[in-house]
């Protein structure tokens, strides 16, 4: 199974890095909407990812812990608008989001170490102080 992770992640990769969403340059002239593909790009993998749900839901599948593949609502959260406004805040800055930003550290760009390390740091307070901060927004 790790193999098969390994090679669907690889080839995840490949793909960001072939329609350009590796580039800083792209990512910025998508964000200021002089160059619209990426959001085709996005567009398109929520088509695919959506036939592929409603393929996986109609053949019965389950998932790693066997309950039957479907999207639950997640609860909305005080904290939402923050995180929302601090993910976009980093894409824009780094030009980069998760999931390109190991895609670029597969194309060498060193750079983007530090946007995981971000990610990392990131990740951590919230684990640490989350529900405090949400406690707060809430408070207010």
């Amino acid at each position: 199974m790790l193999f098969i992770n390994l090679l669907f992640g690889a080839l995840f990769g490949f793909i960001l890095s072939r329609v350009d969403a590796t580039s800083y340059t792209a990512i910025s002239k998508m964000f200021q909407l002089q160059d619209l593909h990426l959001m085709g790009v996005i567009g398109g993998a929520i088509v695919v990812a959506g036939i592929g749900l409603a393929i996986l839901r109609r053949r019965g599948a389950y998932d790693i812990q066997g309950q039957s593949v479907t999207i639950k609502p997640k609860p909305r959260k005080a904290g939402n608008i923050v995180g929302s406004l601090f993910f976009g805040a980093g894409w824009a800055i780094t030009g980069t989001c998760p999931g390109t930003a190991l895609a670029q550290i597969g194309e060498g760009q060193l750079l983007a170490l530090f946007t995981v390390g971000g990610i990392l740091v990131g990740t951590e307070i919230y684990r640490q102080f989350g529900g405090e901060i949400e406690g707060a927004l809430l408070r207010k």
